[in-house]
């Protein structure tokens, strides 16, 4: 799903197109489920004739700044919402493209802004731009709010990695307080808002630690390294504009698609060795790691770890409990909260599926 990078292209695709232009027309198409608690007739009303002034983005929400009273749109891709401006190839995140990617307007279309310049005259002719948000599984969402950044769902996000990321002071007693893995605490929007499955995936990678450690058995060492990959993997890839070509060769994600298919990636370890990529299921999603670099460790200055405790002998005097905050892609495709740290279960033990990068293998 289009995690914080993606977001962050379109926020940039609209400024690129739209910023100062004027919506002469909205046209849409009826969909009572990603119109949340509106009609499709009603954001196109809210919309019509008023000038794009921003566009902002917080986690894998943004909205349009929009000049005149009235509500302004926040939109949220789900698993597979995009936007595209005709007359150009649309941007697909990690999927087959569609056959026909010209075609227009774009099947699945939710919404099309039909912008121009604010000081045309509306008697000359005029140049149009045509901007569309479309979602074939209909789990991305359209709504409209007077204050986006004090309403739901934004005002219920954790801290955005590039935005708002925490000091190291602040970060660690908020991750070492929990006791659920690392991965699903990373997955949880009201911890780090933006961070999905891949880009967690690759935080954990460069931190060099396992996806279902413990985040009260992490060490200050893995702590401090983990502050800095946080920030420093979103803003790379921001920095391309989400363009995974252009991600460093050594990322994770530049590999980690092959799962049971032949693949010919070759990520190597600091040896030169062929590295190996396991996969497990932490935090309801499908975690790719590699095994000779991030251990399951246990910090032996902390507190035992979890598993070993009775969840029926342990105290949960004073403890408050965690109200779940799942993201919008659902469907058993969703980035989950974190599990509650009251009651949590030993992690089974999973048979992993494995697949060897070959060194002699290219890209």
């Amino acid at each position: 799903m289009p995690e914080l990078p993606e977001v962050q292209r379109a926020v940039n695709l609209i400024k690129r197109v739209g910023l100062g232009k004027r919506v002469q027309r909205v046209q849409t198409t009826e969909d009572a489920l990603v119109f949340a608690d509106i009609t499709h007739t009603e954001f196109a009303g809210e919309l019509q004739g008023r000038t794009i002034k921003d566009v902002q983005r917080y986690g894998k929400q943004f909205y349009l700044v929009l000049d005149g009273k009235g509500r302004l749109p926040v939109l949220h891709f789900g698993m597979t919402g995009i936007l595209q401006v005709r007359g150009e190839n649309p941007l697909f995140y990690k999927e087959a493209p569609r056959k026909n990617p010209s075609e227009w307007p774009p099947r699945f279309m939710k919404f099309i802004l039909h912008l121009v310049s604010p000081d045309t005259n509306p008697q000359d002719p005029q140049i149009v731009t045509e901007l569309a948000f479309s979602d074939p599984r209909r789990l991305g969402r359209i709504r409209l709010r007077d204050s986006p950044k004090t309403e739901p769902p934004i005002s219920t996000l954790g801290f955005d990695p590039i935005l708002s990321m925490p000091s190291l002071e602040n970060f660690i007693p908020m991750v070492s307080k929990r006791s659920c893995p690392i991965k699903a605490l990373l997955l949880d929007q009201s911890f780090s808002a933006g961070v999905g499955n891949w880009v967690a995936d690759e935080i954990l990678y460069h931190s060099r630690v396992h996806p279902e450690q413990r985040c009260n058995t992490l060490n200050a060492t893995q702590l401090t390294t983990l502050h800095h990959q946080i920030k420093d993997v979103c803003q790379t890839a921001v920095s391309v504009d989400a363009d995974d070509t252009k991600f460093p060769e050594n990322w994770l994600f530049k590999h980690r698609w092959g799962k049971g298919k032949k693949t010919k990636s070759s990520l190597k370890l600091p040896s030169g060795e062929p590295a190996t990529i396991k996969f497990i299921t932490v935090g309801g999603r499908t975690s790719a790691y590699v095994s000779e670099l991030q251990k399951h460790t246990v910090n032996n200055d902390e507190q035992q770890p979890f598993e070993s405790e009775s969840p029926s002998k342990k105290s949960t005097h004073g403890k408050r409990k965690v109200k779940p905050t799942v993201d919008e892609d659902n469907e058993g495709e969703s980035d989950l909260t974190a599990l509650s740290d009251e009651g949590l279960t030993p992690l089974p033990k999973r048979k992993a599926s494995v697949f060897i990068l070959m060194s002699e293998y290219q890209n």
